[in-house]
C-alpha cells in the first residue's frame, strides 16, 4: 500500500476537564472518501478541526505525506509536548482545505471576490490569475452566473457552494467538510451534495462529517462511526451502514430508520 497522505496517531483533545477525543488513529490514502458519522457531541467536528489545526491537539501526532507536524519538546516536569510554528500551520491549512457548517463568507465582498481573496492574500497570486482560478471553480459548482452577487443575495445552498469553490481555489490536497448541509433548508441540501459528488468523481481526498447517511453510503469509500471520542466502528459503507457489528452503531442507525416506510 502507498504511503498515507494523512496519518493521525493517538489523537487526544480536551477542553478543560472535558476529554472530547480519546486516542484516535487514522491513515488516509490519496483519493479516499471518508464519511464520519455519529451523534451530537461525539467529537466529529473537533476531529476535523484538529486535523486542520483550527484546534490544537492535546496529545498525539498528525503527519502529511509521512512528515510529522510540529516538534517534540520536553517540559521541565518531564512531560512531552508538541510545539507548532505558525508558518508550518499556515502551510498545513493551505494543503488541507475546510468547508464549514456556516458559510463564513465576507458579506461586503461579491461571490467572485470571496473566492479570489485567499489566492491574493495568502498565495500572493496576481489578481488576473486569481480571477481566472476563481471563475473556474465557481463554474464547477454551477455559480458562474452569480459572480457579482453578494452573499445576502444568495440562498443558503448557493452560499455553501461559494464556500466550496473558495476551498477548491486554494488547490488543497485534502478537503474537510464539517456537516456542510446541516444549516440548509431540506430543498437546498441536494445542490450542495451534488457539488461534493462532482469532487468525488474527480478522485479528490475528502473527509466528510455528515448526517446524510444515504449520501454517505453512495459517496464514501470508508465510513467511521465516532462515539464517546473514539472510533467504535470502521469499514466500508456496506459494513458500517448496512451490517454494523457494534451495538452502539446499531442503536445510532436505528434512530434514522424508525420512521422508514
Amino acid at each position: 500500500m502507498n504511503k498515507p497522505i494523512l496519518s493521525v496517531t493517538d489523537l487526544h483533545k480536551s477542553f478543560g476537564p472535558q476529554h472530547v477525543l480519546k486516542g484516535i488513529s487514522l491513515d488516509v490514502q490519496a483519493g479516499e472518501r471518508i464519511a464520519i458519522i455519529g451523534g451530537s457531541g461525539s467529537g466529529k467536528s473537533t476531529f476535523l478541526r484538529c486535523i486542520n489545526f483550527m484546534e490544537m491537539p492535546s496529545q498525539g501526532r498528525i503527519a502529511l505525506d509521512g512528515h510529522s507536524l510540529g516538534s517534540v519538546k520536553q517540559t521541565r516536569a518531564g512531560e512531552t509536548r508538541v510545539n507548532y510554528a505558525e508558518r508550518e500551520l499556515c502551510q498545513v491549512r493551505a494543503r488541507v482545505g475546510m468547508v464549514f457548517q456556516q458559510f463564513n463568507l465576507f458579506p461586503h465582498m461579491t461571490v467572485l471576490e470571496n473566492v479570489m481573496e485567499g489566492l491574493v492574500t495568502v498565495k500572493r497570486a496576481a489578481k488576473t490569475e486569481a480571477r481566472e482560478v476563481a471563475l473556474s471553480q465557481l463554474t464547477k459548482v454551477g455559480l458562474s452566473n452569480r459572480l457579482d452577487a453578494y452573499p445576502s443575495q444568495l440562498s443558503g445552498g448557493q452560499q455553501q457552494r461559494v464556500a466550496i469553490a473558495r476551498a477548491l481555489a486554494m488547490e488543497p490536497e485534502i478537503i474537510l467538510f464539517d456537516e456542510p448541509t446541516s444549516s440548509l433548508d431540506p430543498e437546498l441540501v441536494g445542490e450542495v451534495l451534488r457539488s461534493i459528488r462532482v469532487l468525488a468523481d474527480e478522485g479528490r481526498t475528502m473527509l466528510l462529517v455528515t448526517h446524510e447517511l444515504g449520501f454517505a453510503y453512495h459517496f464514501a469509500t470508508k465510513v467511521i462511526f465516532l462515539a464517546d471520542g473514539v472510533f467504535h466502528e470502521v469499514g466500508t459503507p456496506e459494513e458500517v451502514l448496512k451490517e454494523p457489528k457494534q451495538q452502539k452503531t446499531k442503536e445510532f442507525l436505528r434512530r434514522f430508520n424508525e420512521f422508514a416506510f
